[in-house]
């Protein structure tokens, strides 16, 4: 069996691996409420550059879509239990939601889905693999989800090419920005001490080495 499926917990017991602690928790919503906050600043810098975009080739938008996606693969990626992503998700768009966005209440229903499609890449792999390959697949699954959501709610009836465009866009931005930078990012946190708590703080073990 690979490092990188191994159990996290020195106890092998499953139910003691997945079960969260108070630190857990407090971390978890930590940096859901700060990638919130990022979230914000997004919907308002996004919509500059969302337009050009759009102007040079409709659907390339989507691109953007990244920025509202990391927060589910980031907090998975530093908590490694079950449910962390779409908890990361939830309270990042609860809290965009609250500060005030175009989308209001359905920014929620965008964080449910774009969250379980994240918590889904996990899931399938028990929670034992947290590689770049893992994030980088988490992130686009959650991008794939973005756009359909969207393609759904604000583009009923999309040309076909449009359609295309939009999903494949999402999907490299979600693979990237959420998957691929979230992985870097927790891995550069893990070398400044501040996740020694976490497994994801044991920078330099073979489970957490790419593939």
């Amino acid at each position: 069996m690979s490092t990188d499926t191994v159990s996290q917990q020195p106890t092998g017991s499953p139910r003691r691996a997945y079960r969260w602690r108070v630190v857990d928790i407090v971390v978890a919503s930590v940096l859901a409420v700060a990638a919130g906050l990022v979230f914000v600043l997004w919907n308002i810098a996004s919509n500059p550059i969302a337009a050009p975009l759009g102007a040079v080739l409709p659907g390339l938008q989507a691109l953007l879509g990244g920025g509202w996606l990391f927060a589910g693969v980031l907090t998975a990626l530093v908590i490694r239990k079950p449910g962390a992503a779409l908890y990361g998700e939830m309270v990042a768009a609860t809290v965009s939601a609250l500060v005030g966005n175009q989308w209001g209440v359905l920014t929620l229903e965008s964080g449910l889905v774009q969250g379980l499609a994240a918590e889904l890449v996990f899931a399938v792999f028990l929670y034992r693999a947290w590689n770049l390959p893992v994030a980088v697949l988490s992130g686009a699954v959650a991008g794939l989800a973005l756009a359909v959501n969207d393609l759904i709610l604000w583009y009923p009836g999309s040309a076909a090419t449009f359609s295309a465009i939009y999903v494949v866009s999402a999907i490299v931005s979600g693979a990237v920005l959420a998957g691929a930078l979230s992985w870097f990012v927790v891995r550069g946190l893990a070398k400044t001490g501040a996740l020694s708590r976490f497994p994801s703080g044991r920078v330099g073990s073979q489970r957490d080495l790419p593939r």
